[in-house]
């Protein structure tokens, strides 16, 4: 079953276009990483799944229904994404589990669920990540990667239909990112999840994701798994960008 299908998907700003028309469809739990350097329309082509960001052309399908097409765009909160962006975003006065349980209270789907639920879908997902007993402290006393992990948490909570990784990593240091990557691929493996991550980092897409597509001045260079890349690059561009990268 495919959770994401793009159809002839474009995006361009004024007569600057930014992502020439792209056909691509995901199926269900692949672990998808959009790589390239600064420019190249991986975040735009995120920003236009999460819905904050409207084609200038084609559609988006994710689980069969269309949330972007001529006519129809489906705002970001009613699309069942999770998205874990660069920065943090994790709000200071409230504490670790009342973060993670704020899209649960105030979301588009929040009345449909009792109070019991909503703490009970947190706190699964605050152990998800491996925060259990850090529910009551307050973020500014948490370490960057964990804070990291209350935003995944929270991205969790809603039971996603596909998790959205803006350069989730880029602002931890080196031990940190490592610790991150182990627990990004184990969270995909414990519970099939369709992920889609944005990076510039070879080595992060190639960890984490079973399927690179490696974009080049908004079109695709080169589609494929990991081992696909390595071994047959498609262009002299792939090869370059894979050993200076």
């Amino acid at each position: 079953m495919s959770t994401l299908a793009l159809n002839e998907l474009s995006k361009s700003f004024g007569t600057q276009q930014v992502l020439a028309p792209l056909t691509l469809e995901l199926p269900e739990g692949s672990f998808v990483a959009l790589l390239g350097a600064s420019g190249c329309g991986k975040t735009t082509l995120l920003r236009m799944i999460a819905g904050l960001e409207s084609p200038s052309a084609g559609s988006i399908r994710i689980g069969g229904e269309t949330v972007d097409a001529p006519g129809v765009h489906i705002e970001p909160e009613h699309r069942n994404l999770g998205m874990v962006f660069q920065s943090y975003a994790v709000w200071p006065h409230l504490s670790v589990l009342e973060n993670v349980r704020f899209p649960l209270e105030f979301g588009a789907r929040a009345k449909k669920r009792a109070p019991a639920e909503r703490d009970r879908l947190a706190r699964e997902a605050i152990a998800a990540v491996h925060l259990e007993g850090f529910e009551e402290q307050a973020p500014g006393r948490l370490s960057g990667g964990q804070q990291q992990r209350v935003a995944l948490a929270r991205a969790l909570a809603m039971k996603p239909r596909i998790l959205l990784l803006d350069e989730p990593l880029s602002n931890l240091d080196a031990g940190l990112r490592a610790e991150m990557r182990r627990e990004l691929k184990e969270l995909h493996q414990k519970t099939g999840l369709t992920m889609i991550l944005v990076t510039h980092d070879q080595r992060e897409a190639f960890e984490l994701a079973n399927r690179v597509i490696l974009l080049k001045d908004g079109r695709i260079e080169q589609d494929g798994t990991p081992e696909e890349l390595r071994s047959r690059p498609a262009s002299d561009y792939v090869r370059e960008f894979l050993k200076w990268h």
